[in-house]
């Protein structure tokens, strides 16, 4: 039985378990995820529609960390889907003391700080992390624990070829029908849709890939890798920037795979990336929290750069991000103790 058992990981008897380099790819999911925020969201992506005229360097620079950095939360869902989740009650109570644990404890520090910001209603709502958040990933993550069961057994009943169409249409669908003509069920990829989409092309790598035939073509996978992803970065020249850079992107979905299939082929056991991964999925709830993104991170990337120079800017968006990710690896054993002494897990 796999040790992977989702998002939420907080036995510490399974530590030695954990393979060292998917937590490693964690990891860097993650950082590409605050990256991707710090670079799109927070000052929003250069729309050049194939005019070159006036195209900055600096532009090119964005838009190349963007196509880079746009496969983060893929890779994160498809982990999940490579082991699969495991459905249990625990670990979905763990999954939610998680959630509510950085919401309600950043809302009651702020309040605390600035008392004039607080109310009742705010702080319960602060609780309600499926229906009064502004992380769309934290309510289809959830649906998607509860389908996982569904998934699994679906996935591991049909062969092979089965399972090869089976996948092979929901792609073609997904992508055809919800990325090129943006389909309302699908348009950008940031739906309950795109979070099985991908968690079934990993349930698929798991069942129906070869491991050594993966190993073995590891230098067509790089190349698949650097392909896509220029192919990302071509797109988001030629094309509207938030069709380009969406999940179901065909580019986005191949760079997701190579790169970790990538992964899969490394070696490497190491205690310190196993502990520093468990934090990943807090330093996503920490800066995307409405009071942290709104008052904190997004002002100072956008004070960033304004201030400094195009390079200094990106090497202190380096340092922000993993601040960030510091911030969360200090606060989180505390969620994991009571975690532990609450729910067991």
């Amino acid at each position: 039985m796999s040790p992977f058992k989702g998002l939420i990981h907080t036995d510490n008897r399974k530590m030695n378990n954990r393979k060292s380099n998917i937590e490693l790819l964690r990891i860097i999911s993650m950082l590409m995820v605050l990256a991707v925020h710090a670079d799109g969201a927070a000052l929003g992506l250069p729309q050049l529609w194939g005019d070159l005229s006036s195209v900055t360097t600096y532009d090119l620079w964005r838009l190349a960390i963007e196509s880079v950095a746009i496969i983060g939360v893929n890779c994160f869902t498809l982990i999940s889907g490579y082991f699969g989740i495991k459905f249990q009650w625990r670990g979905i109570a763990a999954f939610l003391f998680e959630c509510a644990f950085y919401s309600v404890g950043i809302y009651t520090a702020a309040a605390l700080i600035y008392p004039d910001i607080f109310s009742w209603r705010c702080w319960v709502e602060s609780c309600l992390v499926l229906t009064h958040t502004d992380l769309w990933y934290i309510p289809a993550y959830f649906a998607l624990m509860f389908l996982s069961p569904v998934l699994n057994a679906g996935m591991s009943t049909l062969n092979r070829r089965q399972a090869t169409i089976v996948l092979g249409l929901f792609l073609i669908f997904n992508v055809w029908c919800g990325w090129w003509w943006q389909g309302e069920f699908n348009p950008t990829g940031y739906t309950l849709v795109q979070l099985i989409l991908v968690y079934m092309i990993g349930r698929y790598l798991s069942i129906h890939v070869d491991s050594t035939l993966v190993h073995n073509k590891r230098n067509i996978l790089v190349t698949i890798y650097i392909v896509s992803t220029l192919c990302i970065f071509m797109t988001s020249v030629f094309m509207d920037s938030l069709q380009a850079f969406a999940y179901n992107s065909p580019f986005v979905l191949l760079s997701t795979i190579s790169l970790f299939l990538i992964f899969t082929t490394l070696k490497i056991r190491s205690k310190i990336i196993n502990y520093t991964a468990r934090s990943a999925f807090a330093a996503y709830l920490i800066h995307k929290a409405p009071l942290v993104w709104g008052n904190i991170m997004k002002p100072c990337v956008i004070w960033l750069e304004t201030s400094l120079p195009g390079w200094a800017f990106l090497i202190a968006v380096c340092g922000v991000i993993i601040g960030f990710y510091l911030i969360a690896m200090a606060i989180d054993p505390v969620r994991r103790s009571l975690s532990r002494a609450v729910l067991g897990r």
